[in-house]
């Protein structure tokens, strides 16, 4: 998995995005000032801010991830940890792309689990609002990368074969920014992107795109 292919399957989720984030957006739209709202270079700021505290803290996760995996690869050869963890990145991307495409909704069941820890940082969101400044909007996007979400725990599962930390935060951050633009354009354009993104044949051709992905990452796994 480059950074380039991390950054499309990103991209190819907002699809996603626009369900799992769409309502947080819009709640910290409005919880902006009156006079910012409707203002798109007054906003830039914040809608900056917000995505650069979500990007980095994916970006963290993926070197912890990295980390783990290159930590598992010295537990076994090498050779047999890269192929084992390449064949679950794979999977889970299988998996992604029947969740984007409607198909199968599996990946639920993992954000589901992932609500775990999700309960205990949400508080500390809630003490952020309502947002008043860039440094809030920026610790309040820290917070929402935790979010569960099954596309980023799947991206997660190719950082822990990224080979290390610094590797997996890169791959991470690849990802982060594909997602850019339907989260940043959320506010702006959501009735158009809501009204495109529903249509069946735009999450169809992103739920096939992803299957090539992880089809072509599980044919490499299982050749070596």
């Amino acid at each position: 998995m480059t950074l380039g292919s991390a950054a499309l399957v990103g991209l190819l989720g907002g699809v996603h995005c626009m369900g799992m984030c769409g309502g947080i957006v819009g709640a910290l739209t409005l919880g902006l000032p009156e006079q910012l709202r409707g203002q798109p270079v007054a906003m830039a700021p914040y809608v900056a801010a917000y995505n650069l505290g979500r990007i980095l803290s994916y970006a963290t996760a993926g070197a912890l991830m990295g980390g783990l995996g290159r930590f598992a690869a010295h537990l076994v050869a090498v050779n047999q940890a890269q192929q084992g963890l390449r064949l679950l990145a794979g999977v889970f991307m299988l998996m992604l792309g029947l969740y984007l495409g409607g198909w199968w909704a599996g990946l639920a069941r993992l954000e589901r689990a992932g609500g775990v820890l999700w309960r205990r940082i949400e508080p500390l969101g809630r003490r952020l609002l309502p947002v008043r400044t860039p440094q809030q909007a920026l610790l309040v996007g820290l917070l929402w990368g935790w979010l569960p979400c099954g596309l980023v725990y799947t991206a997660l599962t190719w950082s822990l074969s990224a080979g290390s930390a610094g590797q997996g935060a890169l791959l991470m951050l690849g990802f982060g920014l594909g997602t850019l633009p339907a989260v940043a354009g959320m506010g702006a354009f959501a009735v158009a992107m809501t009204g495109l993104l529903r249509r069946p044949w735009v999450r169809g051709g992103a739920g096939v795109l992803v299957l090539a992905f992880g089809a072509y990452t599980v044919a490499l796994a299982l050749l070596g």
